[in-house]
């Protein structure tokens, strides 16, 4: 994750080091699709693991936070987030807004509009 400091002046600047520290909500928002969402900040971590300098790792068990629901006669899956976590840097006593992070680490069951059990929507190039 970056986070960037917007000044007075309108200068815009990429924020880093010691000053900028994340923080992840220990308690998810809605529910996992596949797996189960867990507490980030457990010892061990469940779920997700947010780094000091803002990089978000999922781990075991793995979950997926959307849901395909595409209705026959469709052929393509259509994504539905259904949870996910909220996260917020603090720089020098100043909290950003809580961002969300969804979670698409495990697939979810094989359907007729998702054939390939993806996990939310995927890259087109």
């Amino acid at each position: 994750m970056y986070t960037w400091g917007n000044y007075s002046s309108g200068k815009q600047k990429l924020l880093y080091g010691s000053n900028l520290a994340y923080q992840v909500a220990s308690t998810p928002f809605g529910h996992a699709e596949s797996g189960t969402f867990g507490d980030p900040n457990a010892t061990p971590p469940q779920t997700v693991q947010l780094s000091a300098d803002g990089q978000l790792t999922p781990i075991t068990p793995p979950a997926c936070s959307y849901v395909d629901v595409a209705q026959p006669p469709a052929t393509t899956p259509a994504f539905q987030t259904t949870g996910w976590y909220i996260v917020t840097a603090t720089y020098l006593g100043f909290t950003t807004p809580p961002g969300a992070v969804y979670m698409s680490t495990a697939g979810l069951p094989a359907t007729t509009t998702n054939p390939t059990g993806e996990c939310g929507a995927q890259p087109t190039s």
